[in-house]
């Protein structure tokens, strides 16, 4: 009797053993499961994280395009300014300015109106890798087109499709054109619609908000005697609202507000060019280093603009010799002359 209850408590000790070491198991299995799982969305996050940190205005590889925009008044309002990542204004004949507008990895159905190439633009879609796009082009464009070897699109010499002419504004001031249309001419010329080349601008996702600066609610920037252009803030969207001549600029197929995040004013001098065509084309003594301004989120500080040579980026430095970070936005940079009297207002109203 006694030999069978001892042979019964082993046999329940052996299937307690057993059953012990099954939920040992188990609980094992499930706890490396559950910190693989951790660990899994533990990385989900930081990727997660990290693509929410990657800069948003210059991403991918695709090769910026740079489009020269006509900005006499009858050639407003104009299409894609707030899509591009850089615009460019600079001084031309008449005391006019044009504009270049720079895009990368956009799909735009209309940009323009398109106007003809100034050979100072080239600089900037030079150090941009940009290919440059323009309808019709200066003595002096012309020569240095071919001189540094450009990939440009010309609307004179396009096959008629490239570019199309609009009713509802007169030429010149009607030209426009399509980024699909634009890629196509660009693929047909062999032109590389790719780039590794990195950003003029040192782009941060962290908001910049300049807290030594100075407090700048509007800025007014004369480029001449004819075209003065004003940005207001907009402390609610944190961005300026462009003005030009007075007249607050909009998109010409949204009806929006044109806005920048950032504006960049740089002081370099322009000159009269003495060509044999007599219209009063200018040059621009833009190799060097100028004073200027780096200005967002409602605030300035005064910076250094490098420019080594025309093919060369142009870097933007605090006076401290560091080079500025820049909000990760649009940005408008504004050449003017040197004696141009910048306006800064405390207040949105004025």
């Amino acid at each position: 009797m006694e030999k069978g209850r001892a042979k019964v408590l082993i046999i329940l000790l052996v299937i307690f053993i057993i059953s012990a070491g099954g939920v040992l198991a188990y609980k094992i299995t499930k706890d490396k499961e559950n910190a693989e799982e951790t660990v899994a969305n533990e990385n989900n996050v930081m990727t997660a994280t990290l693509e929410e940190k990657e800069v948003q205005i210059f991403n991918g590889n695709d090769r910026p395009i740079a489009v020269m925009i006509d900005n006499h008044s009858d050639a407003w309002p104009q299409a894609g300014l707030q899509d591009a990542y850089m615009v460019y204004e600079i001084i031309v004949e008449g005391g006019e300015t044009r504009l270049m507008a720079l895009f990368k990895g956009a799909n735009l159905e209309k940009i323009g109106p398109v106007r003809s190439a100034r050979h100072y633009f080239i600089d900037y879609a030079m150090e941009n890798d940009a290919i440059y796009v323009h309808f019709g082009q200066s003595p002096q464009a012309a020569s240095d087109i071919k001189k540094y070897s450009i990939n440009d699109i010309n609307g004179i010499s396009e096959d008629g499709t490239t570019f199309w002419r609009v009713k509802d504004k007169s030429a010149p001031h009607n030209a426009v054109t399509s980024t699909e249309n634009l890629l196509k001419s660009a693929q047909s010329k062999k032109y590389k619609t790719t780039s590794s080349e990195t950003s003029v601008l040192n782009y941060v996702t962290e908001e910049v908000n300049l807290e030594n600066g100075e407090e700048v609610m509007s800025v007014t920037i004369p480029h001449s005697d004819l075209q003065t252009v004003k940005y207001v803030y907009n402390e609610e969207e944190k961005v300026y609202e462009r003005y030009a001549r007075n007249k607050k600029q909009t998109d010409w197929t949204s009806g929006k507000t044109i806005t920048t995040k950032n504006i960049i004013v740089t002081f370099c001098d322009n000159y009269t060019l003495n060509d044999s065509e007599n219209k009063g084309r200018q040059g621009l003594k833009n190799i060097g280093t100028f004073d200027g301004y780096y200005i967002t989120n409602g605030r300035a500080i005064k910076i250094k603009c490098i420019k080594n040579a025309r093919d060369e980026k142009t870097v933007y430095q605090d006076l401290e010799g560091n080079v500025i970070e820049v909000n990760d936005g649009n940005t408008f940079v504004n050449i003017c002359p040197t004696n141009s009297k910048i306006v800064f207002g405390s207040s949105t109203v004025e």
